[in-house]
């Protein structure tokens, strides 16, 4: 019965570990993000009424934060795929977010996003296009 048990456990602590590695080839956290051309972005937001927000955008990284843009925030991917990412975000004393972003070109993405920004909740669609390079 010793045996047995010292094998089952040997097992379980063979299977903990195999799960800890990570997978090898697999690219790097939120890569879809990066491969969105940088320059001036326009955001229509889908409820009518809204003007057009322009946005000079580095990294598609910034559009995680739209209403938390110079926050430093913990951030929780939720989801990571090649043309969707979901990240769950918390900026300490500002609020949080969730924001979800689907990529159908490197130019045109679309944005639906919620959460807390001071004090005040936020909810929104949008579509994001890339109109051209950003103003020096």
């Amino acid at each position: 019965m010793g045996k047995k048990v010292i094998r089952i456990a040997g097992a379980l602590c063979a299977a903990a570990f195999g799960l800890a590695v990570p997978a090898q080839g697999q690219g790097p956290a939120l890569a879809m993000l990066d491969k969105l051309d940088t320059g001036r972005w326009e955001m229509r937001l889908r409820e009518p009424g809204n003007p057009a927000e322009r946005l000079c955008v580095a990294n598609g990284r910034r559009f995680i934060q739209l209403r938390h843009p110079q926050s430093n925030c913990e951030r929780f991917v939720v989801q990571d795929g090649p043309n969707e990412v979901t990240v769950h975000y918390t900026c300490r004393g500002k609020g949080y977010g969730r924001t979800h972003i689907r990529r159908e070109t490197s130019r045109l993405v679309q944005i639906e996003t919620q959460g807390i920004a001071d004090g005040l909740p936020f909810e929104f669609s949008a579509e994001a296009r890339r109109v051209g390079e950003c103003a020096a």
